[in-house]
């Protein structure tokens, strides 16, 4: 049975701040809720059918970077009837703040997770390790974290010099260090980048055994937008929500990358710096076949000559 689908009716691109808040708000407090979480925060949830996308987001990357600026859920939950609860940050806070702690306190006491079927909890960068962390809200759901940090918890990942600001920030304390948050989920997948050293270590953290790590090479730091660009960001949601994803899957969507050029630049820089350059002339030629780009014209002719 179709689950039933939100009309979700506004336009939130091109909105003042506090203008595209309050049209949020308003929305949410006519199908679902809308709760201010401190100053750095709020959920806005969108009541549907039996699946809940949990999301953790930063206000500035929806409004810059969304579809039609609205948090990832909305789609959702206008086209396949799926609730929707959108933790928002309005700074890069990875979510530690004791109004976000004791929100997740309510909704357990509440039994809120409990009303729904299946369940994911979904974010990037510092939403994914919140993504993470939450999950111990809700037993048995799916986590998709994306470059998600363990903790940034000196004394635990000194060897990270990022992140200097967030590192004043209590990880020791509630929903503390993701990597042992993850004990109650039924799956969790780990997207990152392993020429990207850092986020590797971090997701090696992530060592249970319902754990999948995804290595996405040359994506970069943003895997977010990439995964938006290659337009498999939307499939791999779907997939988890159907227990259908896994690492064979999620590889043959990751194909969809031979036809991006940002990739396709990464890739070439990467042969060049470790000397492959007839791989790159190779390479240079195919994406040239695709299309016309000044970087891989320069690049074949730089390589050709040298």
């Amino acid at each position: 049975m179709q689950d039933p689908q939100l009309t979700i009716e506004t336009d939130l691109t091109d909105l003042e701040p506090n203008a595209w808040i309050g049209q949020i708000d308003d929305i949410c407090d006519d199908l679902g809720f809308f709760e201010q979480l401190g100053a750095s925060h709020f959920a806005a949830f969108l009541e549907a059918g039996n699946n809940l996308l949990v999301t953790f987001e930063n206000a500035e990357t929806i409004r810059a970077h969304n579809t039609d600026a609205e948090p990832r859920g909305f789609a959702y939950a206008r086209h396949d009837g799926w609730s929707h609860l959108a933790l928002v940050s309005f700074t890069e806070s990875w979510f530690r703040d004791e109004a976000v702690y004791d929100f997740f306190d309510r909704m357990i006491d509440d039994g809120f997770f409990e009303d729904f079927e299946k369940i994911i909890f979904h974010g990037a960068h510092g939403g994914g390790y919140a993504a993470a962390a939450f999950s111990v809200a809700a037993p048995g759901a799916t986590v998709i974290a994306l470059r998600p940090q363990a903790t940034l918890d000196a004394s635990m990942t000194g060897w990270d010099p990022r992140y200097k600001t967030q590192r004043r920030t209590d990880f020791t304390h509630r929903y503390g260090y993701a990597p042992e948050m993850i004990d109650a989920a039924n799956a969790v997948f780990i997207a990152y980048d392993p020429i990207q050293r850092l986020d590797a270590i971090h997701a090696a953290l992530f060592r249970k055994p319902h754990v999948t790590l995804l290595p996405c090479p040359l994506l970069g730091t943003r895997l977010d937008r990439a995964f938006d660009r290659l337009g498999i960001h939307d499939v791999i949601i779907k997939l988890a929500m159907d227990g259908s994803l896994d690492r064979k899957r999620f590889s043959q969507l990751l194909r969809a990358r031979r036809y991006d050029q940002t990739y396709g630049r990464a890739l070439i820089n990467r042969l060049v710096t470790t000397n492959h350059k007839n791989l790159a002339q190779i390479m240079c030629t195919y994406m040239l076949q695709r299309g016309q780009n000044a970087f891989f014209a320069k690049t074949l002719r730089e390589l050709s000559d040298s």
